[in-house]
C-alpha cells in the first residue's frame, strides 16, 4: 500500500515558477514508477509527466516540454514536479500517481494517486 500527498501548489503569476512535491509513504519507495496528472475544471485528467522507477528516464506532455522538470529522489520517497515559465492554461488540481510497473499516459492505469494540489495562474 502506497500513500502519496501532493504539496506546493498555490497562486502565482504568468511567467512565474512553482514546485510541487509528492510523498510517498511506501517502505520501498524505488520500484514505483511516478507520474503527475493534472485536471481543469470540467476537463478531463490529462498526462503531465513520469519518471521511471531508477530516474533515468522522463516523459513528458508536449504541452509542458522545456517548461516543466520531474525529478525524484528516492532516499527521501519524494518526487518533484518544477514548473516554470506558467501559463494560465497550466491551471488546474495536480495529481501525483505511482505505479508498480510501468509508465502510463492514462491516469486510471497508476494503481496509486494522491488527492491533489490546486495551481492557479494568473494573467
Amino acid at each position: 500500500q502506497v500513500q502519496l500527498v501532493e504539496s506546493g501548489g498555490g497562486l502565482v503569476q504568468a511567467g512565474g515558477s512553482l514546485r510541487l512535491s509528492c510523498l510517498a509513504s511506501a517502505r520501498t519507495f524505488r520500484p514505483y514508477v511516478m507520474g503527475w496528472f493534472r485536471q481543469a475544471p470540467g476537463t478531463e485528467r490529462v498526462f503531465v509527466a513520469a519518471i521511471s522507477m531508477s530516474g533515468g528516464s522522463t516523459y513528458y506532455a508536449d504541452s509542458v516540454k522545456g517548461r516543466f522538470t520531474i525529478s525524484r529522489d528516492n532516499a527521501k520517497n519524494t518526487v518533484a514536479l518544477q514548473m516554470n515559465s506558467l501559463k494560465p492554461e497550466d491551471t488546474a488540481v495536480y495529481y501525483c500517481a505511482a505505479d508498480a510497473t510501468n509508465y502510463y499516459t492514462d491516469w486510471s492505469l497508476y494503481d496509486y494517486m494522491g488527492p491533489g494540489t490546486q495551481v492557479t495562474v494568473s494573467s
